[in-house]
């Protein structure tokens, strides 16, 4: 069974003792594909459904409560630009941001030392530029992969996108299943593709986005998600961001229970990432909050949950100024690049 463990500190330019976002866990390693637990897997769409809608009428945090735990998701963003026009300066803005997320006057008011966002996440074009901006931390630099965001390049290619990006620098690496292996069902398919995946990132962690919106069923979300992990996926993620609909409720409870039943039948800890569409505080509250209710506060640490955000850090930086000040502030204060 992994051993839980602390978040490391580290002293930043400022000599201050601050949060980095790497804590320890043995990496998943890849098991073979078990057909017979696949095939036991259901999922109670209605119960789902019911239990979803509950969950933000069940937590409510005012004050000094609301304002750790909006810190503490800001520690969980992959903050993240994956638009036609980036360019290296953008990047190199949004590492900045990164790097002090939060605004230091904010932070010595709440009482808190420096904190950085989990990651940042970039295409593969943009790993030099973020790589250069980030040099001196220890915040991860996050690719996208695998022929993003649909995934149908040639698996020859697909690879390779990995070992290049690796190479570059990225130490996360996040690939796009095969949403025809899910419809069709062939989870042979989607396992020897997640583990030439898994293989060709290396000591890289992989987070395997299913792309939810696209599969059809949550029964099929369910099962998709154990054989990603079954292949050796460290993180198991929502969306690309890119689709008609990206992360909800529904589907983040399915893809959690799998994650618990994998930890409960193995002992080891898979990550979880919803993407798109997560936009506003109140939201990352209740995503933390099904997360701390499902799987313990061991998973409210960034090495196994992140949010892949670009806007979701200016709406924080919002509600902490006006929990300080008593006054909202405009949103251009907040720009993240």
């Amino acid at each position: 069974m992994a051993t839980q463990t602390t978040p490391r500190e580290s002293t930043t330019e400022t000599g201050a003792t601050g949060h980095l976002p790497q804590v320890t866990e043995r990496r998943v390693e890849p098991m073979p594909l078990d057909m017979d637990w696949l095939r036991s897997v259901q999922a109670n769409t209605s119960a789902i459904e019911r239990r979803a809608a509950a969950l933000p009428a069940r937590r409510s945090l005012k004050k000094a409560h609301q304002a750790a735990w909006l810190l503490r998701a800001v520690t969980c963003i992959d903050l993240t630009t994956l638009s036609g026009d980036d360019t290296a300066r953008r990047v190199e803005r949004l590492c900045a941001k990164a790097r002090q997320p939060i605004a230091p006057d904010l932070l010595d008011a709440l009482g808190m030392a420096p904190i950085t966002t989990g990651a940042v996440c970039v295409y593969h074009e943009m790993i030099p530029a973020a790589r250069k901006a980030l040099e001196g931390t220890n915040i991860p630099i996050a690719a996208v992969s695998t022929g993003f965001p649909a995934g149908l390049s040639p698996l020859e290619l697909r690879i390779r996108e990995i070992e290049m990006s690796v190479e570059a620098g990225a130490t996360e690496i996040d690939i796009v299943i095969s949403r025809r292996h899910v419809l069709s069902g062939d989870w042979q398919a989607l396992y020897d593709e997640m583990r030439a995946f898994r293989e060709a990132c290396g000591e890289a962690h992989v987070k395997a986005i299913l792309a939810t919106g696209e599969l059809g069923s949550l029964r099929n979300v369910a099962r998709a998600s154990l054989v990603c992990m079954m292949a050796g996926a460290d993180f198991i993620k929502t969306s690309t961001g890119k689709e008609s609909v990206n992360a909800t409720l529904p589907v983040s409870l399915v893809m959690i229970r799998a994650i618990r039943e994998y930890y409960e039948r193995t002992g080891v800890r898979v990550g979880y990432k919803p993407a798109g569409g997560i936009s506003k505080a109140k939201d990352a509250i209740t995503y933390l909050a099904l997360m701390k209710e499902e799987l313990g506060d061991r998973w409210l640490q960034p090495d196994l949950f992140r949010f892949g955000a670009s806007s979701l850090l200016g709406d924080i930086e919002r509600q902490l100024e006006h929990h300080v000040t008593g006054n909202y502030s405009a949103a251009y204060r907040h720009a993240t690049s």
